[in-house]
C-alpha cells in the first residue's frame, strides 16, 4: 500500500462516525425532555465571557489505561478547542485536583466547581466497546445545577481529538450560535521530507502537500512525488484540493480528491509551453480562477472544476496572478505589477471593466478574500526588509496591520468563520505556520518539522 493510499484511508475514517443528539434545537429528542436537560445559555457576570471549567472525561465502566488516556486527550483537547474562540474564559485544568471526581450526572459536585469560580462545568463519560467508544457530554450550569447541552457520540476509538473537535463546534453552535472550526483542516506545502528532485533540478528540495487539523496536530502527506507541489487551496467542499506541481517537468494545475483514492486531476491541460499555477476555488466550488501563460503574458483566466469553460479575465503587459475570490463570487482580487511595484487589484469575475487597485504599498501579495460576513482582503505587505500581515477592509477603504516585523510573515489564509488566520512566518527561524486572530491576538505555532509555506483552510 502507497503512503498516499494509506493516509486516505486514514484520513476517511471520521465519515464512519455515528453522532446522535440527545437534546438539540435542530432535531427533537426522542423522549420529552426532563427539567434537568433544558438547554440555555450559560452567562458570566455582566460585561465578562462566563467561566468554564473541562476536568478529564471519566471512563464509566472499569477503568483500563488505554481509556483513561482517552478521556484525559478529549478533556485537553476540548479546553483548547474552546479557548481557541476566546467566546468564554477557560479555567486552567491544573486547579482541577482538589475537585472531587463526578461518579455520574447527577453527582456533579456543584459547590465545589462554584467555589473555584465556575459558571459552567463540561462532564463527559467514556464507555468503550471493543474498538468503539461511546461519549456522553452535558454543560451544566453550576449555579442552577442544570444541564444546558447534552449530547452523546459513538464512533472508533482511534482518534479522540475527532469527538472533542465535535463537541467543541456544537457546544459554540448551541451556546454562541458560531459555527466553530474545530474540524476544519488546513493544507500546506512542506519540504521536511528531506528529498531532492530527480532530473535536471536534482539540487532543489522537494516540497509535497500535507494537510492537518486545525490545529497543526496530525500532519499527513499527500502527495508523493518527488517534485515541487506548492500553492494548495481546498476545495468549498473541503473534499479536494487544487495545488501548482512541476510533476512532469513545467507547472501545472492539479487537484487531489483526497478521500476518494483517485489519481489527481489536472483540469488546466498543461504542456510544456502552457502552463498554469496559483488556483483558488470560487465559493461554491464549481470553478477554479488560476494564471496562466497560455496567451503569451501570465494573465488570470477563470474555468470549470472540470477543466472546461476557459475565460480570460485580465489582458495586460504585467504579471497577474495570486487570486482569490470575494465571498459572492462576483469579484476577483488578485496581485499585478502593472503599476511598477506588485499591488492588490479586484476585478470583476466575469472580466467586464477595468480592474481597480486597493493597496499602495511599497510591495503587496498574495491577497487572501474573507468569507462572510467579514468583507476584508488579508494580504502581505512589505514593512522595512521583510512582509507583515496586513487587513483591508473593503467597505472602508482602511487598512489595518497584524503582524509588527517579527520575522517575514506571509501568505495569509482566513478562517472559514473569519475571526483567525493561518500565515507562514520565519520569526522563529525557518518557515512555519502559524495561526492568529484577525485581531492580532492569540498568535501560535502549529508546525516545527521543515519549513513549511502556503497555508490554507478548508471550508
Amino acid at each position: 500500500m502507497t503512503k498516499t493510499r494509506c493516509f486516505l484511508l486514514l484520513a476517511g475514517w471520521a465519515a464512519s462516525v455515528v453522532l446522535t443528539a440527545q437534546s438539540t434545537s435542530q432535531t427533537p429528542p426522542a423522549k420529552p425532555q426532563q427539567p434537568s436537560e433544558l438547554e440555555l445559555t450559560i452567562s458570566g457576570e455582566p460585561g465578562t465571557p462566563p467561566h468554564f471549567a473541562v476536568p478529564d472525561f471519566i471512563v464509566a465502566d472499569g477503568n483500563d489505561a488505554e481509556t483513561v488516556a482517552l478521556g484525559q486527550t478529549i478533556g485537553e483537547v476540548l479546553w483548547d478547542d474552546l479557548a481557541f474562540e476566546r467566546e468564554f474564559d477557560l479555567i486552567p485544568r491544573d486547579t482541577y485536583s482538589t475537585i472531587p471526581v463526578a461518579r455520574s450526572f447527577a453527582e456533579v459536585p456543584f459547590e465545589r466547581w462554584r467555589e473555584l469560580g465556575a459558571d459552567g462545568v463540561v462532564i463527559g463519560f467514556v464507555r468503550r466497546n471493543g474498538d468503539t467508544v461511546t461519549i456522553q457530554v452535558r454543560l451544566f450550569n453550576v449555579r442552577r445545577g442544570q444541564s444546558a447541552f447534552a449530547r452523546e457520540y459513538s464512533g472508533p476509538r482511534s482518534n479522540p481529538r475527532f469527538f472533542a473537535h465535535t463537541i467543541a463546534d456544537e457546544l459554540h453552535e448551541q451556546q454562541r450560535g458560531l459555527r466553530g472550526v474545530a474540524r476544519t483542516k488546513l493544507t500546506f506545502s512542506s519540504d521536511r521530507d528531506g528529498e531532492r528532485m530527480a532530473g535536471p533540478t536534482r539540487q532543489r528540495e522537494v516540497k509535497e502537500i500535507y494537510v492537518s487539523d486545525y490545529d497543526g496536530a496530525n500532519q499527513r502527506r499527500v502527495t508523493v512525488t518527488r517534485s515541487l507541489n506548492i500553492f494548495p487551496v481546498w476545495s468549498a467542499d473541503g473534499r479536494a484540493i487544487a495545488y501548482t506541481s512541476y510533476r512532469r517537468g513545467f507547472p501545472d494545475l492539479y487537484v487531489s480528491n483526497i478521500y476518494q483514492g483517485t489519481p489527481p486531476e489536472a483540469p488546466a491541460r498543461g504542456t510544456e509551453r502552457v502552463h498554469n499555477w496559483l488556483g483558488a476555488w470560487s465559493p461554491d466550488g464549481s470553478r477554479i480562477a488560476f494564471t496562466s501563460n497560455r496567451d503569451g503574458n501570465p494573465e488570470l483566466y477563470v474555468m470549470n472544476r472540470d477543466g472546461g469553460g476557459v475565460r480570460r479575465l485580465t489582458n495586460h503587459p504585467s504579471i497577474d496572478t495570486t487570486p482569490t475570490w470575494s465571498p459572492g463570487g462576483n469579484e476577483v482580487a488578485f496581485t499585478s505589477d502593472r503599476s511598477g511595484s506588485p499591488q492588490i487589484y479586484v476585478v470583476s469575475a466575469d472580466g467586464l471593466g477595468s480592474p481597480r487597485r486597493i493597496t499602495s504599498e511599497s510591495y503587496a501579495d498574495r491577497p487572501t478574500w474573507s468569507p462572510a460576513p467579514y468583507n476584508e482582503i488579508a494580504y502581505a505587505g512589505r514593512t522595512g526588509r521583510y512582509f507583515d500581515i496586513k487587513i483591508y477592509e473593503v467597505a472602508s477603504g482602511i487598512t489595518r496591520q497584524v503582524t509588527f516585523g517579527e520575522g517575514s510573515n506571509e501568505s495569509p489564509a482566513f478562517a472559514p468563520h473569519g475571526r483567525h488566520l493561518a500565515f507562514t512566518s520565519t520569526r522563529r527561524g525557518r518557515s512555519q505556520v502559524f495561526v492568529v486572530g484577525r485581531d492580532g491576538r492569540g498568535l501560535k505555532q502549529l508546525t516545527t518539522a521543515g519549513a513549511n509555506f502556503t497555508p490554507n483552510w478548508s471550508r
